[in-house]
């Protein structure tokens, strides 16, 4: 579904991605792990088109997209939730959630998702009249994703998703990935610092160091490195 092919990226002079290569099938959960200041974020935001390539290139269901804009990427089937989730702190979670389905016209199927979020999420329905800003930092991230989904999107791009949250409610956030990957049968690519979780539920992951990918393998086989384990999952 998603191939990226020695893909370059920079702020100014400052070189963030350096010949990052790596893939997505369909239906998979892939992760990229790697430490703060790795280029995590910057290759999603590679994808989503906020940060367009120097050099390389980016596949969509075989279909160059590197530098296009984030809107027409949306239209494709490409949406990313954000890291620190970025919900409209002013409007309700109903408008945020219409937010998400902004660039949508099929308005009957849109109110359906609406209610199979409210039944993904209940805590929103709960909360559906209430400014999002008002949400605590788990139910944002509920609101966060919800609002992705609503895009109807084929590629999720997660940043950080446990970003903040109690461990209680990461767990439960990471079971609801699970069950959007496996019900929806929505395609993920996910960064996440937990990366001991973030091993747990891929099918596949990819190491980022210095903006380069140095392993990747099986989500399994590398929970099983003994480098991973010791520069990643603290044993």
């Amino acid at each position: 579904m998603l191939e990226l092919r020695a893909i370059d990226a920079a702020y100014g002079h400052i070189q963030a991605l350096r010949q990052v290569s790596l893939r997505v099938d369909r239906g998979e959960i892939v992760t990229l792990i790697g430490a703060n200041g790795a280029g995590k974020t910057t290759t999603l935001m590679a994808i989503s088109g906020l940060v367009p390539p120097c050099r390389g290139e980016i596949l969509f269901e075989g279909r160059p997209v590197g530098g296009l804009p984030p809107e027409a990427l949306v239209r494709l089937g490409i949406c990313q939730v954000p890291e620190g989730r970025h919900v409209f702190p002013d409007l309700t979670v109903a408008e945020n959630l219409d937010m998400g389905a902004f660039l949508r016209r099929d308005r009957r199927q849109v109110a359906a998702d609406r209610e199979h979020l409210y039944n993904l999420f209940p805590v929103l329905k709960q909360r559906r009249h209430q400014p999002g800003g008002t949400l605590s930092g788990g139910e944002q991230q509920m609101l966060a994703i919800s609002r992705a989904l609503m895009t109807r999107p084929r590629l999720l791009l997660l940043d950080e998703p446990s970003m903040g949250l109690a461990p209680l409610m990461t767990r439960h956030l990471f079971e609801i990935i699970i069950k959007i990957n496996k019900e929806q049968q929505r395609t993920i690519l996910l960064v996440e610092q937990n990366a001991n979780l973030a091993l747990q539920v891929a099918d596949r992951g990819y190491v980022l160091e210095n903006g380069r990918i140095v392993m990747h393998d099986t989500a399994a086989a590398l929970r099983r490195n003994p480098d991973i384990q010791k520069a990643y999952l603290g044993i």
